[in-house]
């Protein structure tokens, strides 16, 4: 599967921004999808995961009640919803499919980049 995301951008702590993940090659058949993130001199983390299958979903403790993951199945396309932005939300966004047998994320692109100012 390959992925592309876009939607990131420069905004100030308070604001919001929606990220879009479109699958470009392949298919999504119950796949869990997911956002990560990665900040600079930092590692990749899991921002939030969605089973697509049954929309079930998972966040990570620090955008909780902030950020919505979400997927449009018509669409092939991954969103992520990010409401009340702070500066530590600073990083580098992508998302990636896990494969039903494995568990494995792939199809990971080139991110799309969210600043944001105090």
């Amino acid at each position: 599967v390959q992925l592309k995301e876009s939607g990131g951008g420069l905004v100030q702590a308070g604001d919001s921004l929606t990220l879009s993940c479109v699958v470009s090659e392949g298919t999504i058949n119950g796949n869990t999808m997911g956002w990560f993130r990665q900040a600079p001199g930092k590692g990749r983390d899991s921002v939030a995961v969605i089973r697509t299958g049954d929309r079930t979903t998972y966040y990570q403790p620090h955008v909780k009640g902030r950020f919505t993951i979400s997927w449009d199945s018509a669409k092939k396309t991954l969103f992520l919803q990010m409401n009340n932005l702070k500066p530590e939300d600073t990083a580098r966004y992508f998302c990636a499919a896990a494969s039903r047998a494995t568990s494995v994320y792939s199809g990971w692109g080139q991110g799309t980049q969210v600043t944001v100012s105090s």
